[in-house]
């Protein structure tokens, strides 16, 4: 192991002010190293809601600042752990849970899981790239320890050899969830992601390589399920956030099919290009931002193509499209819808979608869901009673068994309600009334 070039622990600690924690402790010297690499500072430049500030014009926060809070939270447990002098948490690993709850975000792109979507990519693998990789963030890892870059990749790739350290980050009861609960919901303005954490903190346990809930905690967790779940229904799903990730998803969807097909952009940049044709590296992706994909947005309303430049004017200007709700089936009302949107002069592969929230990267408490699809899924949230049995949760809570199984949500079929109403007596009796037009 190379020798470690300073003292671990900082002369004084560094303290981040914080509106969801109130304080955010740094001692150690690694984690200060890490949070001032460009690679984690470019994290103010993305949020971390994605479009929703076009909703709850409140929803700024960056990823960094919710990078900082899955670090604390993390430390809490740590500590927490530690105090209470647990045999089955592996002390030696403190300092990698905490890096590796810092870091987990790294690798989000800008509207990170509409592009993640169109250009097929993943958070999680660029994530691993920033840590493997010639960055600032892997020179740092190395100078402290040449085994740290695969160690953290490792516990984000979640094939960590204790598994207790991947449990802090990503399970049903991580640092992650905990802290964006807390922080969206401030930030958003509402009430249903409140929950009481520092109760959530004091009833976990490790135990035989997992982290388990002390069986007297169970009503605090039932009260951070049900925040969970008003959040996911309320703000993720918001059918108003929905439209605009659909136009996001357009515009970038337009602009791959007008470069595949030639089309000469009168202003493009090059990690945009790249990113278009699938042919993005590393410093490329470092370069994407939203500053600068809202810069080629503003761009774009002048482009000759009248579909990009339109998409780009909504999103820029929220002009979003509107939605109704309707049951999804009938393939013939949908052909029909599809003909007389073109009838009209609308193009239906782009003015025109039903959506179903899903599709979204978000989920709710379900453990029995995703095995039954055959997926993989997170461990499930377990009691610790003082026998030391282990029982799921939902077999014990009523209320959250009644939030774990499937949402019987309606299809939103989102479309521009301008020129419906510029067009209104070209349309049919039924649909005039699908979109509220009568």
């Amino acid at each position: 192991m190379a020798a470690r070039k300073r003292k671990e622990r900082l002369a004084e600690e560094k303290v981040f002010k914080d509106p969801v924690h109130k304080y955010i402790y740094v001692q150690d010297h690694l984690i200060w190293d890490l949070i001032n690499t460009r690679e984690f500072q470019r994290l103010r430049r993305i949020r971390q809601l994605g479009t929703s500030y076009l909703t709850f014009h409140g929803a700024e926060h960056s990823r960094f600042s919710h990078s900082l809070g899955v670090y604390e939270i993390t430390r809490k447990i740590i500590s927490q752990f530690e105090r209470g002098g647990y045999a089955d948490w592996p002390t030696e690993e403190k300092l990698v849970a905490l890096c590796a709850a810092l870091l987990h975000d790294i690798g989000h792109g800008p509207f990170s899981h509409s592009i993640e979507e169109i250009f097929d990519t993943n958070h999680e693998e660029w994530t691993c790239r920033l840590l493997l990789e010639e960055t600032e963030i892997n020179a740092v890892l190395r100078a402290y320890d040449p085994s740290y870059p695969e160690r953290i990749a490792a516990v984000i790739c979640k094939t960590y050899h204790e598994p207790i350290v991947i449990s802090l980050v990503s399970s049903q009861m991580d640092a992650d969830r905990m802290d964006y609960l807390l922080r969206d919901a401030y930030f958003t303005g509402v009430n249903y992601g409140t929950f009481d954490l520092e109760r959530i903190l004091r009833v976990l346990r490790p135990y035989q390589g997992r982290i388990v809930v002390k069986e007297s905690g169970m009503h605090a967790v039932e009260d951070y399920l049900m925040s969970r779940y008003q959040m996911y229904w309320q703000v993720y799903f918001h059918p108003v956030t929905r439209s605009s990730e659909i136009i996001l998803r357009q515009i970038f969807r337009r602009a791959k099919e007008l470069y595949a097909a030639g089309f000469t952009f009168n202003w493009m940049i090059d990690p945009l290009k790249h990113l278009i044709k699938g042919t993005i590296d590393l410093e490329g992706y470092l370069a994407l931002d939203e500053a600068l994909v809202q810069t080629a947005f503003s761009q774009w309303v002048k482009e000759q193509d009248e579909v990009l430049a339109d998409l780009c004017r909504r999103f820029l200007n929220r002009k979003l499209y509107k939605y109704v709700t309707m049951d999804y089936g009938d393939e013939g009302l949908w052909q029909d819808i599809r003909k007389h949107f073109r009838a009209i002069g609308l193009n239906p592969d782009y003015h025109l979608e039903i959506d179903f929230p899903y599709d979204m990267p978000y989920d709710v408490y379900r453990p029995d869901a995703a095995q039954a699809a055959g997926k993989e899924e997170k461990p499930p949230i377990l009691l610790l009673g003082p026998d030391d049995q282990l029982s799921e949760i939902s077999e014990r809570s009523d209320i959250i068994r009644s939030i774990t199984g499937i949402h019987q949500g309606k299809y939103h079929l989102y479309y521009p309600e301008e020129p419906l109403r510029e067009s209104v007596s070209k349309l049919p009796a039924n649909l005039r009334e699908i979109f509220a037009l009568m």
